[in-house]
């Protein structure tokens, strides 16, 4: 067995069971990368630099097929249920056993990283993948370690990725299909095969963060984007797919601390990535500069399509996926922070696209509220985006992150209430990116100049000077007014041409709110009940 490049000198992929490999690639720079991934016909350069490759059968992650070994360590611990699958230790080692022996005459690659950038959270990883695009997602994805580090590189956390290895349920125990990934918080391993999605491998060691940080070190680990104004103040934005977290929280007047993962410690708020996964479907360089220009060469792009005869991407196409993908490093936006660390924010925006109609544009929320919105997770998908969708669905996820948590909700809303109590400078937004003046079909989508001004004048304390009035059924105080923001589009009562109506809609989206919050309720404290809305309008 050959092993190649820059390591630990006492490091071998043999301490790892890889001992019959043909050969073991250790943290490849880029380029090198990039020649392989071309040389094994695995991908191609696009006109701007970057390499594509094509993800085979699975365009996005698989949550039925995630794992968690259930074992003295996780048994009373883990949110068990509809999120996190129990599997068993012993049928973990022989899953474990088969991938080292498939790999075997097999050349493979390894990567050391770490995540969080706040160094007294740190936790090194070292990424043995079948393939080097995986090992390229690797390295644009997690923190970088330098090359005297990587010298004495050893890592606390292992993922082995084995894409093209697949198991099979008569066989292999505990899996359900021929793709999987499993968590073992006791062995400190990530086993991942039978998919070569990327994104297993990110959200992977982001659910361990969420179960490591809260659990261990009571730092609240958050599915969010965060930015640094030129005061120095951070900003937080939570919110699912749709209400518009990226474009919101990609505001040229701020630097960017990170868009998707963070943690908030006693001292700080840090990025857990060193790169972004951003979408691509119908990407410009007008509508996201950022991310357009950041797509050159050591990026990979993941499930796009071309122009005819050409290496031009074209974003508009999505005949393998809507999910297109590009993963970049962090020091490719033009305005990143680096390293990628704020302090305490002094704003918290929740973002829902509410195609009811319902909610105010903007409104503040005291702690019991911020702790229930929180967990609740709302919004709304709206007809059209979906095949079958007709009409504006709910949808409701715990903490805006609910496949990627491993401890139950409440865990992570009560961190962020005791954050609040002890930083009282702290404002919590709801912030609706959806309809004013009726519902999906016969209001109005909120203007997005409306809704930066909005948020501008929360950043910059503008809001704190004027009067709120009370949401009747939801309790959220709405301010009288704001720059640049017509006053009338504030209270979205007085927007329906029929008020009677509204009255009866937002009855109708407090009942579901309540409804969804019936299977948090027995772990939920009274503050965080007592912000439930009011399943009908009082008298």
């Amino acid at each position: 067995m050959n092993e190649f490049g820059l390591k630990n000198k006492d490091a071998s992929v043999a301490d790892l069971g890889l001992k019959n490999v043909e050969a073991a690639y250790w943290n490849l720079p880029p380029a090198e990368l990039i020649e392989e991934i071309i040389l094994r016909g695995e991908g191609m350069l696009t006109d701007t630099g970057a390499v594509s490759v094509d993800t085979g059968e699975f365009k996005g992650r698989a949550p039925r097929e995630k794992f968690t070994v259930c074992d003295e360590k996780t048994e009373k611990t883990i949110w068990w249920g509809d999120v996190n699958f129990k599997f068993d230790p012993l049928d973990f080692d022989m899953l474990h056993k088969r991938m080292l022996a498939y790999l075997g005459g097999r050349e493979v690659y390894v990567r050391d990283a770490y995540a969080c950038a706040d160094t007294q959270y740190r936790i090194r990883i070292r990424a043995i993948t079948e393939t080097p695009w995986h090992n390229l997602f690797v390295n644009n994805l997690f923190l970088r370690p330098t090359n005297e580090e990587i010298a004495s590189w050893n890592p606390e956390w292992t993922i082995l990725c084995a894409s093209d290895f697949k198991a099979d349920p008569t066989v292999d125990k505990g899996v359900r299909k021929h793709n999987f990934s499993i968590i073992n918080y006791t062995k400190k391993m990530i086993l991942i095969g039978g998919t070569g999605y990327t994104g297993e491998i990110k959200k992977g060691i982001f659910t361990v963060l969420n179960y490591l940080l809260p659990h261990e070190r009571n730092v609240l680990s958050m599915h969010c984007s965060a930015n640094i104004g030129k005061n120095g103040d951070t900003a937080i934005f939570f919110g699912l797919s749709g209400t518009g977290k990226t474009t919101l929280s990609a505001d040229p007047e701020r630097r960017l601390i990170g868009d998707d993962e963070h943690g908030w410690a006693d001292n700080s708020v840090f990025n857990f990535e060193g790169g972004c996964y951003a979408k691509c479907v119908n990407l410009s360089r007008e509508k996201e500069p950022q991310i357009y220009n950041a797509i050159r060469f050591g990026s990979m792009l993941e499930n796009v399509e071309f122009y005819e005869n050409t290496a031009t991407v074209d974003y508009n196409n999505i005949s393998k996926t809507e999910n297109t993908r590009a993963a970049y490093p962090l020091n490719y936006i033009d305005n990143a922070v680096e390293p990628a660390v704020g302090g305490i924010p002094s704003n918290i925006f929740f973002l829902t696209c509410d195609a009811f109609g319902v909610l105010p544009p903007i409104s503040k929320l005291n702690v019991g509220q911020a702790m229930y919105h929180f967990i609740s997770g709302y919004t709304a998908k709206v007809a059209g985006t979906e095949v079958g969708v007709t009409e504006p669905q709910l949808t409701f996820s715990a903490c805006f992150g609910k496949a990627f948590l491993s401890l139950h909700p409440t865990r992570y809303a009560e961190l962020l209430g005791e954050k609040l109590k002890k930083h009282k400078h702290i404002n919590v937004w709801l912030v609706n990116t959806g309809w004013s003046g009726g519902a999906f079909g016969t209001g109005k989508r909120m203007s997005l100049s409306h809704t930066r001004a909005m948020i501008t004048a929360a950043l910059n304390g503008e809001l704190s000077k004027v009067q709120f009035s009370k949401h009747p059924v939801f309790g959220l105080e709405m301010p009288a007014s704001c720059p640049n923001v017509p006053a009338g589009i504030l209270n979205p009562g007085n927007t329906w041409a029929d008020k009677a109506v509204y009255d009866t809609k937002a009855a109708e989206l407090a009942s579901a709110f309540v409804k969804n919050f019936e299977q948090y309720a027995a772990f939920a404290s009274k503050e965080i009940m007592a912000a439930a809305p009011k399943a009908a309008v009082p008298a």
